[in-house]
């Protein structure tokens, strides 16, 4: 297995005296201390820490007092508050509509038509084009624009990626379609649902629309990954049907070779497309959290760790029966609380790390990632560079585990630092029990994924009944009023996940080496291909 080729290999290879010493004297990680922060965090009188809101606002007065305390700087002009600007988005009250081919589809029959925070975009005309998965990704073997013309035209696409792509890869692949069609000068991309999504669609289509957020650059720009598509939709079976009508190749034999995984081909379709609907925006603004612990080697001192957890939560739902608070305890106060005691293990012992650390408490994660995304896009470091990250997000700290699941792990040379840091505690890494969640592409740290920084993000694994309190916290707790304080929540597995995740930091703090990809990383090809690369330790 993995994980037994990596200790061996590595235990051919002396670990440095620094990281020895580092890890005999590891700072003490109390139960108690752990508790303190989730209880403050997570209480009704912060107001489930909703984005923009004031309860949110008072979680992040209580992170800055905490890193001031522990003697961390802070990171933004002399201040704690890196304030995002955003813009929530949805469409209006005017009815939207999907017309292929003269035939018109009112939005939620059919169709879902997509908002903009564009609202002087309203309507587009266009000609289609079936582009098959909808990728243009050399290093995955897939371009489905091969010899197409989209220019000014809607692409029409099939969701997710080719039948054995790896999960990881296939959820970034999945997420970054848009932006590969606008590259290629598209203006809309619709997405066909196959018979195995068509129930989904319809439960989604009876829901009532949620907004959308995105942030906002300097200049007042709305953000998105790519500007020129700025019209989407979803269509089921029905409007599919109308869109095809007369093309090369029926829906029925589509779907089957992606069923089958058998290759696609990409062809122009014979209907135009038209897409109408009017949006309306609202402002508003929300701090990410970010303090500096200085470094003590100076010929390291542009290279920073970061060490992330995402602040906020759902906030009130007055819609709610019952308890209308979401409170967030182990999404993720549970995380707040790790970077918290993390912080405070670097700074106790008078033996700062070699690196320096950024701590960071983001905004906007439950509304798109978005908080991480603008520090990745607008960083505090100046000169320096982020080499490595931390991520730290929702641990189900139900049961005392045993094992856990290291995302981004086998990519980089993060996976070793993790199973180190593991092995010093008799916790294992184990493979992704849930690949169809896609969880690599769902958290703070894919936006620096996305950016070339290899990242690591530790869940508690599925060992000693972890699989049935993850599965029943997903099912029952997960985003509602119940992942509160009321839950038996384990706290010495809490100050035991904060332990790990130090030993992981600290290592990267101290290592002789920063991070890098492993050279046949698809993540690293795709997304730092001038970095320097590691060779994947041989089996």
């Amino acid at each position: 297995m993995r994980l037994n080729h990596l200790l061996a290999a590595f235990a051919a290879v002396s670990i440095s005296a620094i990281a020895t010493a580092q890890v005999a004297s590891t700072p003490e990680f109390t139960a108690e201390r752990f508790r303190s922060h989730v209880a403050f965090l997570a209480d009704d009188l912060l107001e489930g820490r909703n984005a923009g809101e004031r309860g949110h606002e008072l979680a992040a007065h209580y992170v800055a007092t905490q890193l001031a305390g522990l003697g961390v700087k802070p990171a933004v002009n002399g201040g704690w508050y890196q304030r995002v600007p955003f813009v929530e988005y949805q469409l209006a009250e005017a009815p939207a509509s999907v017309t292929i081919g003269g035939k018109s589809f009112a939005n939620r029959t059919d169709v879902i038509v997509g908002a903009s925070p564009y609202t002087d975009r309203s309507s587009i005309e266009a000609p289609v084009v079936f582009a098959g998965f909808g990728l243009d990704a050399p290093n995955a073997g897939i371009n489905s624009y091969a010899g197409l013309d989209v220019k000014g035209k809607i692409v029409a696409v099939l969701p997710g990626a080719p039948k054995g792509t790896a999960s990881d890869v296939a959820a970034h692949l999945n997420s970054d379609k848009r932006r590969m069609a606008g590259a290629r000068g598209a203006v809309g991309i619709v997405t066909l649902v196959p018979p195995s999504g068509a129930a989904a669609f319809t439960a989604g289509a009876a829901k009532p629309a949620e907004p959308a957020t995105t942030w906002m650059s300097p200049a007042g720009q709305a953000f998105t990954a790519a500007p020129g598509v700025a019209f989407a939709a979803s269509l089921n079976r029905p409007a599919s049907d109308a869109l095809f009508a007369g093309a090369p190749m029926s829906l029925d034999a589509i779907f089957a070779a992606a069923e089958k995984g058998d290759k696609i081909k990409s062809f122009p379709l014979k209907q135009v497309v038209r897409i109408e609907r009017q949006n309306r925006t609202r402002s508003f603004s929300s701090p990410n959290v970010l303090g500096i612990l200085p470094g003590s080697d100076p010929a390291l001192a542009n290279q920073y760790v970061l060490l992330m957890a995402h602040l906020d939560h759902n906030g009130i739902k007055p819609e709610a029966a019952g308890d209308k608070v979401y409170n967030g305890a182990l999404d993720n106060a549970t995380g707040i609380s790790t970077l918290l005691e993390v912080a405070r293990a670097m700074t106790e012992g008078g033996k700062r790390p070699r690196r320096p650390i950024l701590f960071a408490a983001v905004t906007a994660e439950e509304d798109g990632l978005l908080g991480a995304q603008y520090l990745a896009k607008h960083p505090v470091v100046g000169p320096g560079k982020v080499v490595g990250v931390v991520n730290l997000d929702m641990p189900v700290l139900l049961y005392d585990f045993v094992d856990v699941i290291a995302f981004g792990a086998e990519h980089s040379t993060l996976g070793p630092i993790a199973d180190r840091a593991g092995a010093r505690m008799n916790v294992k890494r184990i493979e992704d029990p849930l690949p169809k969640q896609g969880l690599f592409t769902r958290s703070d740290h894919y936006r620096f994924v996305q950016e070339g920084i290899p990242s690591v993000f530790l869940m508690t694994g599925f060992g000693n009944g972890g699989d049935k309190h993850f599965t029943e916290f997903l099912a029952t707790n997960y985003h509602s009023p119940r992942d509160d304080l009321s839950q038996p929540i384990d706290w010495q597995a809490g100050a035991k996940f904060a332990r790990i995740n130090y030993l992981i930091a600290r290592e990267i703090a101290d290592a002789d080496q920063a991070p890098r990809w492993y050279e046949d990383s698809f993540f690293g090809k795709s997304l730092a291909p001038g970095q320097p690369k590691a060779r994947r330790p041989v089996k």
